[in-house]
């Protein structure tokens, strides 16, 4: 059925774990008790995003990891790399030589968790709803080359795409375009609070207090069909609110991994400790860090203002102070691990130079020092980002032409405010919805971008990334891909600032931990099982 195969270069070494500590066990199962796992990721239901686990608002790392489980997609993205596979397809492909018509052809008898048929038709309100709610977080900009979805009956589901898009597969492996339940969710409002009702490896049971979910207790899906192989039948997610909270539970039996985020402390005793059972596993990540402008408001408005602080923040000393071997220097909103990636800013600033970012400055007429404030979220990203943004407004202010503040705020105000403007300066991190330079891109300067910026450039929006999506070899889309990192770099909306790793720590009896993290950083629960330690 696929006429034209999306070619995806599969990134070299990314899923090669290197474990530290003592190891190992043999092949795990399913039984026995709950494995648990820790994260520092918070989940709240709060006035202002009241519908944290809905598909069609969900739009962080932390709550996909939840739905990742308990929600099922057409395709999914392969541990490997490479094209997305069928999930809840029987087969999935483009129908024409132009990359605007992809047909899928559900699974025979698949169900949702409560025995209920799921059906073309129940794809269709999936997709249709998270296009017409249209939720704040725009998490629904990832369909907007859809144009209709048509139904054949209970099995096939037709997408006509308003302009071609080579990287749809990707797309409809994303929770946004996960099967819901139309009995349990209204095709016009969001679904307030924890409840999530798919087609998934597991079902959830949320424990909340005060309006958080505190733990989420995943269960064998009994009615599931699918590609991923089960290696246990429960496992509990508990949510910490500090990284030495989690650290502690890990070393006392009380949980049997953690993942993000450790802190860079924790990662090196482990990497230095080889009398403790518990492994540490290394793997080279896709997320990145990156300040983002409103560059609207009056203090960053002029474009000289922003390149200026791309000339003098020095990556090198931030990543090496802060984050040790957990990060490298970023020079592009691409990582350099992606097809396309180009080191465009270090093209366009060279090395850190005050002097050079004086004369930015000198030629715009802009008065000095600049006051600023940089906001970040002390509670989202890790407990290093405190350090990193102390790092960054010493590196500003040393240069006697910036006067910078730092404000931390917890996520659940933090993300709100900055999508509504009221940070001239913020700290964001991503994790890439699929490994594709697109997805690095398109989210912060296409139309009803993810962090709301007021920046618009017609020809990144009209012309690079239409044309860039028109190429099913992404290799022949870097030229595009390229094009639009480089004009990036002239007008800095946003400014790059880093590449991590990804750690997972894990007790030596637990089997399948290096394969419990993609390098998009999608937990794989299903992954672990119990075997006997070391």
């Amino acid at each position: 059925m696929n006429r034209k195969p999306l070619v995806l270069p599969a990134v070299i070494g990314l899923l090669v774990p290197v474990l530290a500590a003592c190891g190992g066990s043999d092949s795990g199962g399913g039984g026995g008790d709950a494995i648990v796992v820790g994260t520092t990721d918070r989940f709240t239901a709060a006035k202002d995003a009241p519908a944290p686990l809905d598909p069609a608002f969900a739009y962080d790392v932390g709550t996909w990891n939840i739905l990742r489980q308990t929600v099922q997609t057409l395709l999914v993205a392969p541990n490997g790399g490479g094209d997305p596979t069928p999930e809840a397809a029987e087969e999935c492909g483009f129908t024409d030589s132009g990359n605007e018509r992809y047909a899928c052809t559900l699974r025979k008898d698949l169900k949702f968790s409560n025995g209920d048929k799921v059906t073309a038709e129940d794809v269709k309100f999936s997709i249709d709803r998270a296009m017409r709610i249209k939720a704040d977080t725009g998490v629904f900009a990832l369909l907007s080359t859809v144009d209709t979805v048509e139904t054949k009956g209970d099995r096939e589901v037709i997408f006509h795409l308003n302009t071609a898009d080579a990287t749809f597969p990707f797309k409809l492996s994303t929770p946004v375009a996960g099967i819901v339940n139309p009995d349990d969710y209204d095709k016009n409002k969001l679904r307030d609070g924890f409840d999530v009702s798919g087609s998934g490896p597991y079902t959830l049971e949320a424990e909340v207090k005060d309006n958080e979910m505190v733990k989420a207790v995943f269960s064998k899906n009994p009615n599931y069909q699918g590609t991923s192989k089960l290696k246990n039948d429960k496992v509990e997610l508990r949510s910490f609110e500090a990284a030495d909270a989690m650290g502690i539970a890990l070393d006392k039996g009380d949980i049997d991994m953690m993942t993000r985020t450790m802190s860079p402390g924790q990662i090196k005793k482990l990497q230095n400790d080889t009398e403790t059972d518990v492994d540490l596993i290394e793997q080279p990540g896709l997320e990145i860090r990156y300040l983002g402008f409103n560059t609207d408001d009056p203090s960053v408005k002029t474009k000289a203002v922003r390149q200026a602080m791309a000339q003098v923040i020095n990556r090198g000393e931030l990543t090496s102070e802060v984050y040790g071997s957990g990060a490298d220097p970023l020079y592009s909103m691409v990582p350099a691990t992606v097809t396309g990636h180009a080191n465009s800013f270090f093209n366009k600033y060279g090395d850190p130079s005050v002097s050079k970012a004086k004369e930015l400055l000198s030629k715009a007429s802009i008065t000095t020092p600049v006051k600023l404030t940089l906001h970040y979220t002390d509670d989202h990203y890790g407990p290093a980002t405190k350090e990193e943004f102390e790092v960054l407004q010493k590196q500003l202010n040393d240069s006697g032409l910036f006067k910078v503040g730092i404000e931390g705020e917890k996520w659940e105000t933090f993300r709100p405010n900055e999508q509504k403007g009221d940070y001239e300066v913020y700290g964001m991190g991503w994790f890439p919805d699929f490994p594709d330079a697109d997805n690095y891109l398109a989210p912060f300067l296409d139309k009803d971008n993810t962090i709301g910026s007021p920046y618009t450039n017609e020809t990144i929006r009209g012309v690079l990334i239409p044309e860039s999506r028109r190429e099913a070899d992404r290799l022949t889309a870097s030229n595009s891909i390229e094009e639009i990192q480089s004009i990036v770099a002239e007008d800095v909306p946003v400014l790059p600032l880093w590449q991590g790793k990804q750690y997972i720590a894990a007790r030596d009896d637990i089997t399948g931990a290096e394969y419990a993290l993609n390098s998009s950083a999608t937990l794989q629960l299903w992954e672990l099982g119990r075997g006997v330690g070391g």
